[in-house]
């Protein structure tokens, strides 16, 4: 079954593009079949999967607005093994024109929907906004991950995001749940990332990701090579702390999946 995963949190600089990118390359190291899409028009997952956006002749902005087949719009991330649905700055148009078409919120899940069997995750990242492209995402995934940095402003930012995927599980998206919490650029020697930390533990319990993505220079240095940082440094703290992750992702699904029935011999 495909799992579909919005990364999300409309505070920006926390990690929502290096954990998609570093993310979709850690599931592929796994063996799964993994699909990025880039719902930011910033196209920083695209341009980090090593696919130049100014070069780009159909976008996910084609797709969502009826201009090409998805199909046409997909693009692979040589360095990283899955395929990209790429974003640059012509989504920017696409805001105002996703209001004048019917079941608005739903484009995505509906260009969606064609393609996902294809695939075993599905990882959206998301602009830094509660925008239409946005509520899109939440209305197409199944559950939204959140990379958040603990400092006291993110619990902030983070009750506003919590009351958005509220409403929209109550409006058009019943299925749609937290999926999960990921501490980015982590740092145990500081007593407010400990006391944050310790408060997303106790309101989020096993919603929080064990896994922590610790400050690391490759993991920043990555992008700008068009690579994960699996890729360009594997034995990296970065890319060592996203494998662990994409791990803890797969076996808290493995749990809920049928168990194969018992052999009848001995």
């Amino acid at each position: 079954m495909t799992r579909i995963y919005a990364v999300a949190n409309q505070k920006g600089g926390v990690g929502k593009t290096t954990t998609c990118v570093n993310l979709a390359a850690s599931l592929v190291a796994t063996r799964k079949r993994v699909l990025l899409v880039d719902l930011d028009p910033q196209g920083n997952a695209t341009m980090g999967s090593g696919v130049d956006k100014s070069e780009l002749d159909l976008t996910v902005y084609d797709a969502l607005t009826h201009r090409a087949q998805v199909r046409e719009c997909l693009q692979t991330s040589e360095s990283g093994k899955y395929a990209v649905l790429p974003a640059n700055g012509d989504l920017t148009a696409a805001e105002v024109e996703m209001l004048q078409l019917p079941d608005k919120e739903r484009l995505l899940k509906n260009i969606l929907d064609e393609i996902a069997a294809d695939y075993d995750y599905i990882l959206i990242d998301c602009p830094p906004s509660l925008s239409m492209l946005t509520v899109n995402a939440l209305s197409a995934c199944d559950g939204v991950i959140i990379p958040m940095q603990c400092e006291y402003y993110a619990l902030e930012g983070l009750s506003a995001l919590i009351n958005t995927i509220t409403q929209i599980q109550e409006r058009l998206n019943p299925r749609l749940r937290v999926e999960g919490l990921l501490r980015t650029m982590y740092d145990p020697r500081n007593s407010l990332t400990n006391d944050v930390s310790a408060q997303l533990s106790q309101h989020f319990g096993d919603r929080l990701y064990r896994t922590c993505i610790p400050r690391n220079v490759r993991l920043a240095e990555a992008p700008s090579y068009g690579q994960p940082v699996i890729v360009y440094d594997r034995t990296s703290k970065g890319a060592i702390s996203y494998l662990a992750l994409a791990g803890e992702i797969i076996r808290r699904n493995d749990v809920g999946a049928p168990q194969p029935a018992a052999s009848a011999e001995g």
